[in-house]
């Protein structure tokens, strides 16, 4: 008996509104329109939730970043960039110790 994991569906962000709309705007309910779409209904739930939480924002994916995101990736960029160049003063200072220290004696 094989026990291979089967790969995750995914879904596009349009499928995912269309399905949704599916259930606010017909007749079918979130079940019949699961069935038809071959959806665990708890899926289409969780959608529906994702849905009526931030309609305008719902299901960002992979390609779309919140602001926060892309702020929060910036600021760490920024952070390397500060140790980067602490790290290479504190080498720079030691270097020019040893070179006053060596140029007194």
């Amino acid at each position: 008996m094989s026990l291979e994991k089967k790969p995750r569906k995914s879904y596009t962000r349009e499928y995912k509104l269309n399905a949704v709309r599916l259930t606010i705007g017909g007749d079918a309910s979130v079940a019949q329109v699961a069935r038809d779409l071959d959806l665990n209904k708890n899926t289409l739930h969780n959608w529906r939730r994702q849905y009526r939480k931030d309609e305008q924002d719902a299901f960002p994916g992979k390609g779309k970043l919140k602001p926060a995101d892309d702020e929060l990736r910036q600021l760490r960029r920024e952070n390397q960039t500060l140790r980067d160049e602490v790290k290479f003063l504190k080498r720079a200072a030691v270097w020019l110790a040893r070179e006053a220290h060596g140029s007194t004696e």
